[in-house]
C-alpha cells in the first residue's frame, strides 16, 4: 500500500476541513464526486486498486490535488482500518460497481473498529433502495444495497443515503452499458405509453449535492432524494425536446411492459439490470410512486433552495455540440438527417 500526493496550485489549499476518502473515483459517478470534492478545496483521498487501467483519469484527479492511496480492494479489513487510520479519514463515500456492492460489509466493519468516521455514504446514487422493486437481475443489486444499509445502520456508523434517480441523458435498455447512452438519430423507443415521469439529474449535480450533503446536518443519517422540477420529465418530453434539438421528427417504436420484461428475464449482464430498472422507472414509476415525508429522508431543492440544476434541455445542448459535422449536415433549423453519427458521452441512462 503506497500513497502518492500532489497538491495542485489551483487546488485551493487542501488543507482544511473534513478528510474524505473516495472509492470508486475513476468510475462515472465518483469521478464527478472527486471534482465536486477537490473544486470545494478538502483534502480528498482516492482509493485506487493497484495496477488500474485508468491511469488517465487518476493523473488528471492527482493534478487537480487528489492523493492517491493504492490498494488492493476493500475485502481487507487490517489494510482498510490502516488507510483510516493512517490518512485521519472523517468521511467516507463509496462509488463502486454493482460487482462490489458487497465488498462494503468489509470496509463497514472497519469502520466500525476504527471509530472515528464521521459520515459514510456507500454505493446507492440511484433509487431508494428501500422502495424500489425492480425484478430481476436488478432486484439482486438492491438486495445487495439493502445488505449494505442495514449493517451500516447497526453499526452505529453516521451515515447519508444518496437517491439521485436517473442520469440525464436518453434512456435505452438494451446498451452494451449505461455509460456508453447517447439521444437517438433514428428513432425513439418509447417505454409502455411514454407518459411515467422520472427525475433526471446531471453528474455534476450528483458530485455537488453530495460533497453539500455531507456537510450538512440535515442529512445526518438520512435518505437525500433528487427531486428537481425542471427535469421532471416523461419518455414523450424527453423525444419532443431532443427533436426540437436536432431540427426534425423521429418515428416511435413502442417498447411494452412485456418486451422489457422479456429482456431483464434473459439475464445479460448489464443489459438486463438497465432492463429492469428501465420496467421499475417508466411502467411502475418507481421513482414518483411515494411521497418525501418521512423523518429520515429530506429533498435537495428543500435543502438547498438557492442552488440550481443544470436541465436536461443544456444536457441534449452538450450532445448536440458533439455531433461530427462532417458526418452529418447541420441546418438552420438543426441537423439535417444524413450519415447520423453522435460521440457517445460519459453520461448514463440509469442510476444503479
Amino acid at each position: 500500500m503506497t500513497v502518492s500526493s500532489f497538491i495542485a496550485g489551483g487546488a485551493g489549499g487542501a488543507a482544511k476541513g473534513q478528510r474524505v476518502l473516495i472509492i470508486g473515483a475513476t468510475g462515472f459517478i465518483g469521478q464527478f464526486i472527486a471534482e465536486a470534492s477537490l473544486s470545494g478545496g478538502r483534502p480528498t483521498y482516492l482509493l485506487v486498486r493497484s495496477g488500474s487501467s485508468n491511469a488517465k483519469t487518476i493523473k488528471s484527479l492527482q493534478d487537480k490535488g487528489a492523493m492517491i492511496v493504492y490498494q488492493g480492494g476493500m475485502k481487507d479489513q487490517e489494510s482498510m482500518e490502516k488507510i483510516l487510520k493512517e490518512n485521519e479519514i472523517d468521511v467516507v463515500i463509496s462509488a463502486v460497481g454493482g460487482a462490489n456492492i458487497l465488498d462494503q460489509l468489509t470496509l463497514v466493519r472497519a469502520m466500525k473498529t476504527v471509530g472515528t468516521i464521521k459520515r459514510f455514504l456507500p454505493s446507492e446514487f440511484g433509487h431508494d433502495v428501500d422502495r424500489a422493486d425492480p425484478v430481476e437481475p436488478g432486484l439482486t443489486m438492491y438486495n445487495e444495497k439493502r445488505r449494505v444499509r442495514r449493517l451500516v445502520e447497526e453499526s452505529g456508523i453516521p451515515y447519508t443515503y444518496i437517491c439521485c434517480n436517473s442520469i440525464a441523458s436518453w434512456p435505452y435498455y438494451d446498451n452494451t452499458h449505461p455509460s456508453e447512452v447517447h439521444p437517438p438519430l433514428d428513432q425513439f423507443k418509447i417505454y409502455g405509453d411514454g407518459t411515467v415521469k422520472a427525475y433526471f439529474v446531471a453528474g455534476s449535480d450528483i458530485g455537488k449535492f453530495t460533497i453539500k450533503s455531507i456537510d450538512d446536518i440535515r442529512t445526518l443519517n438520512k435518505q437525500v432524494h433528487f427531486r428537481p422540477p425542471c427535469n421532471y420529465l416523461n419518455i414523450n418530453e424527453l423525444a419532443s425536446l431532443w427533436e426540437k434539438k436536432i431540427g426534425r421528427i423521429l418515428p416511435r417504436v413502442t417498447v411494452t411492459e412485456d418486451d422489457l420484461l422479456a429482456a431483464a428475464a434473459e439475464n445479460i449482464i448489464p443489459q438486463s439490470i438497465v432492463a429492469s430498472f428501465t420496467h421499475d422507472i417508466f411502467i411502475r414509476g418507481c421513482q414518483v410512486n411515494f411521497s418525501i415525508e418521512g423523518p429520515d429522508e429530506v429533498e435537495v431543492c428543500e435543502l438547498y433552495p438557492d442552488e440550481s440544476f443544470k436541465t436536461v434541455d443544456d444536457c441534449f445542448e452538450d450532445y448536440v455540440a458533439k455531433i461530427d459535422d462532417k458526418s452529418i449536415g447541420v441546418t438552420a433549423n438543426g441537423i439535417a438527417a444524413q450519415n447520423h453519427v453522435v460521440e457517445a458521452l460519459p453520461i448514463t441512462a440509469m442510476c444503479a
